[in-house]
């Protein structure tokens, strides 16, 4: 296909980038990005770039969506609150830090509360490979759940889970029916 497509939803503006691989032209585009619903504001910017080009959407051989709202979620704090699913022994790595200090030479640095509370973070008994494809060394028990599952139900709206691996398809942590 002649025609890509680039666009990032961002807290404030979508923007969007229309690439003619066959004339080598980029068109840009900028919207508005409507807070209640993206895909609204991303899908409309969309077309508006399109018809500006006189591009047809069956031409367009590819969409690449990035997004900062997560990322923005997370700093600003704001969001449902969520619990988290993880591999035994990784509970505590929101609080650990391992990453650079804001401040090295600041002994008495004060760090954010995890986005996480440890009530709501809860570990599930199975391992991930450390090969390079992930696959699970052993697979959690699909009949147990983790210790304090019921706990979420007071307070967290929503459930995360890591530790998954694209090579295990229903992740080492397994599915369950609700």
């Amino acid at each position: 296909m002649r025609y890509h497509v680039g666009l990032d939803i961002g807290g404030t503006f979508t923007d969007y980038l229309l690439f003619d691989g066959a004339g080598g032209r980029l068109q840009l585009h900028k919207r508005l990005t409507t807070p209640h619903d993206p895909a609204e504001g991303a899908l409309a910017g969309l077309h508006e770039l399109l018809a500006t080009a006189g591009v047809d959407l069956t031409e367009v051989g590819s969409l690449l969506h990035g997004t900062t709202l997560v990322t923005n979620a997370i700093i600003e704090r704001r969001g449902r609150p969520t619990g988290l699913l993880t591999t035994k022994g990784f509970r505590d790595v929101l609080e650990m830090g391992h990453e650079q200090r804001y401040d090295i030479y600041d002994l008495f640095l004060q760090y954010p509360e995890p986005i996480v509370p440890r009530r709501w973070r809860l570990e599930v008994d199975e391992r991930l490979g450390a090969d390079r494809y992930g696959h699970a060394h052993r697979h959690a028990d699909d009949h147990s759940e983790p210790e304090g599952l019921n706990s979420l139900d007071h307070g967290a709206e929503l459930i995360t889970c890591t530790q998954l691996s694209a090579n295990e398809p229903s992740g080492a942590i397994g599915e369950k029916d609700q």
